[in-house]
């Protein structure tokens, strides 16, 4: 294994991480250490640029973080040996964020909210991520446990990945059933990684190279509700798909992380188990975008059968609704909550600032703009795009107008027209690429 920190990452863990139990500073959060980023990359500098002492006092200013804290915790190099020293004789590694092997999946899903570290123990190419994220409640059913072991053993003779947070219910069964089929699996961990690793079952697979453990938290780290909460995003991010096995309603980690990852702009598909005897919130889940697992028909192939699935699905979706469904429908809920009547919505007049219904607009032009910009993939009037969507050109006036300033969406002129803007293939973190 290669022990080798770069500058770059001794400087992260030396503002992010935790050094020994007794700590007279407390290390930069997540959002604190985003800020310093910001800065170094306005500067054209790199993590590792803040170890010279003669740019903390510019770095706090910039960032708005206090000098005195960064001074601090930049000075911890002694804590910082003894405790990369412990974490390598434990066969931990340790990766930045700034690091070319960070997963780029981290970095496309998550953007800014990707973790700064991240420890981790067996074959770093496993990071490369892909398959299926499984997960469900640690108190689960008959049925959830042998529908688990069907889909996690599924995944083994695919080849497909099956990732999971480790915990008892469903992910140590997901986790437990892929690796008896000698497939790989890829466990977030929220507690104690280094225990974890430690357990005899865990040492075989990955010292096979089928089992990799990562967790962004210290690796003797305790459980925590927020730090099971705060792995979620992980899980998801490091798979191709979301399978939700059993989740209670509107509470739990199972349903926190799945309407979490539904509610992400570029969010994967996620799945839910479905049956007569499921959950209440896999139901509910449905509603809020989720898919029905498939009818599985040839054991090969999983990773396309999903595939064409869910693009089948998206399809259907995209051909079914307009604007004016997306209008019923939340007006529907304003009728139930707050009585609000229908022209509210739907007549363009000035509102005031403390007006209630403002709220509804902005929740309803959300809602539709993902529709409007899937309609502007070549240069299209509002006349036209009125026509397609079944919505007056008032309204749809005003929505467009919104998006062209947000950058969403571009003008053009002579004649006005409208198309979407294209993306970048996903955000630069700590100045690096890919």
């Amino acid at each position: 294994m290669n022990n080798y920190l770069t500058d770059d990452t001794k400087a992260i863990i030396l503002l992010c991480g935790i050094l020994g139990k007794n700590s007279s500073v407390n290390p930069l959060t997540q959002a604190n250490y985003n800020a310093l980023v910001r800065w170094l990359i306005s500067e054209k500098m790199r993590p590792k640029d803040l170890l010279k002492y003669e740019n903390v006092g510019s770095a706090a200013i910039g960032s708005g973080l206090d000098q005195e804290r960064l001074k601090a915790l930049l000075g911890r190099g002694v804590q910082l040996g003894f405790a990369v020293e412990e974490w390598q004789r434990n066969g931990i590694w340790i990766m930045s964020r700034s690091e070319q092997d960070y997963p780029v999946r981290y970095k496309k899903h998550l953007k800014d909210k990707a973790p700064p570290l991240l420890f981790g123990v067996g074959d770093k190419s496993l990071l490369k991520g892909g398959g299926v994220a499984i997960v469900g409640s640690r108190n689960v059913d008959v049925e959830g446990e042998a529908f688990t072991r069907e889909i996690a053993e599924l995944c083994a003779y695919n080849r497909m990945p099956v990732i999971s947070g480790g915990a008892r219910g469903v992910d140590q069964i997901a986790m437990t059933a892929a690796l008896d089929m000698c497939g790989i699996t890829i466990g977030v961990i929220a507690e104690n990684l280094l225990k974890k690793s430690l357990e005899r079952n865990a040492r075989k697979a990955i010292s096979e190279g089928r089992l990799l453990l990562i967790s962004p938290y210290h690796p003797n780290a305790c459980f925590s509700v927020g730090t099971a909460m705060g792995r979620n995003k992980l899980i998801y991010a490091m798979a191709n798909y979301g399978l939700v096995v059993s989740a209670a309603h509107k509470k739990g980690g199972t349903w926190a992380g799945a309407t979490e990852e539904l509610k992400r702009e570029n969010s994967l598909t996620v799945f839910v188990r479905s049956s007569a005897n499921a959950p209440l919130g896999n139901k509910k889940l449905l509603d809020l975008g989720a898919l029905n697992w498939p009818e599985i028909k040839i054991r090969e192939k999983l990773g396309q059968q999903l595939a064409d699935f869910a693009k089948s699905m998206k399809r259907k979706k995209q051909k079914d609704l307009s604007l004016f469904d997306f209008q019923e429908q939340y007006l529907s809920k304003a009728d139930k909550s707050k009585k609000y009547e229908k022209t509210e919505i739907l007549t363009v007049k000035p509102v005031k600032e403390d007006s209630p219904t403002i709220e509804l607009v902005h929740t309803i032009y959300e809602a539709v703009l993902p529709v409007i910009i899937n309609h502007l993939g070549s240069p299209t009037t509002v006349a036209e795009l009125s026509k397609t969507l079944n919505v007056s050109k008032t309204q749809l006036n005003s929505w467009i107008k919104k998006a062209v300033n947000e950058g969403k969406i571009r003008k053009l002129s002579r004649p006005v027209r409208y198309e979407k803007i294209k993306v970048d293939k996903f955000n630069n973190l700590d100045g690096v690429s890919g």
